[in-house]
């Protein structure tokens, strides 16, 4: 008599949840898993998952920091940036930035084979509810400690926006000159009109960017 076999049912793979501890390799495991999922985070080993994301409260911050940096971009060879990408910081960090800014040659991160970011780009851009949100928590702990030069931080709902550059292992807030106008550390050239950004007058945050991509530091460093 042949035995009778047994199938047994095809194993699954449990949705990412909010609030999950996972390892950096099972995050990537289910977040493979769930095409349709827009955004997820490990940070310090636990999930989180984005809300559906409002047009004034994310989308158009959103698109303005994206054509800043896409302009500096433009105009400034060896650098590159990205939009909504996942980063893998170290075994419990992999965060998915709102915009990143990196060099690419002789930079902190590299592109994988499996085409991620991995190591700390040099500045990474997050579009933040207000100080209550992890941005300005767990992510900036996490980004300081992995050695991202410069993390910017919009708070819509404040009408804020902070300016860190790391120095000596902390973040200090970078203020502007007489003008208003902030100056990256590390990207020479990248200025921005923090009022014109708030106030959403694009073309006053471009004119001001192409005053520093006028200077004699940006054409150095495009040219080392």
């Amino acid at each position: 008599m042949i035995p009778k076999t047994t199938t047994k049912p095809p194993l699954t793979i449990p949705p990412l949840e909010s609030g999950d501890k996972l390892t950096r390799v099972e995050f990537e495991h289910r977040y493979d898993a769930m095409p349709n999922l827009k955004k997820a985070e490990l940070i310090e080993g636990v999930v989180y998952l984005a809300s559906p994301l409002r047009i004034k409260s994310h989308g158009e911050p959103h698109a303005l920091i994206m054509t800043w940096l896409g302009v500096y971009t433009a105009a400034t060879s060896g650098v590159g940036f990205a939009d909504n990408s996942t980063v893998r910081l170290d075994a419990d960090n992999e965060p998915q930035p709102d915009a990143l800014l990196r060099i690419e040659n002789s930079g902190q991160s590299r592109i994988s084979k499996d085409d991620y970011v991995e190591g700390a780009p040099e500045l990474i851009v997050e579009i933040a509810a207000s100080t209550a949100s992890y941005d300005l928590h767990e992510k900036l702990k996490v980004y300081r400690r992995n050695q991202v030069q410069e993390y910017l931080v919009w708070r819509v709902y404040d009408n804020a926006f902070d300016w860190f550059k790391l120095e000596e292992g902390e973040y200090i807030q970078l203020e502007g000159d007489a003008e208003g106008v902030i100056h990256s550390q590390v990207f020479p050239g990248l200025w921005l009109d923090k009022s014109a950004l708030l106030s959403g007058n694009l073309a006053q945050v471009l004119e001001v960017l192409q005053q520093g991509l006028s200077t004699v530091e940006h054409q150095n460093f495009i040219g080392s």
